[in-house]
């Protein structure tokens, strides 16, 4: 994994790993506003010449390091996302349900987004 960069793009909401230039996995999201601030990771998507090398856990681990750092919640939607905070509650504390049922309400009110 040394070999990855990991780069937020806040403006298209994704966040990718990069390696030599090339996007090998994201995760998508959007950022809520109400009733808090959240990052709300959607899809995570991992090239399959990549699959099997922790890029996807990374992408979690970093996301959560964003939101610690910004002090806001991750209200998780992507499956794997889900499964990733459920494995490392030490780094991926839970979102409250008022914030996932919110997130929920702007996907659906979003379509064609994601």
């Amino acid at each position: 994994m040394s070999d990855i960069e990991i780069r937020d793009d806040r403006a298209a909401g994704r966040l990718e790993a990069v390696a030599a230039g090339e996007v090998v996995g994201r995760i998508e999201y959007f950022v809520l506003d109400a009733p808090g601030q959240a990052l709300v990771p959607v899809h995570t998507i991992v090239e399959p010449a990549h699959e099997g090398r922790g890029i996807a856990g990374s992408l979690a681990r970093e996301l959560y390091g964003i939101a610690r750092r910004e002090g806001v919640t991750v209200a998780p939607l992507c499956p794997y996302v889900v499964k990733w905070a459920e494995r490392h509650p030490d780094e991926a504390p839970a979102a409250e349900p008022e914030l996932l049922r919110a997130a929920k309400e702007w996907l659906v009110a979003h379509p064609g987004l994601f």
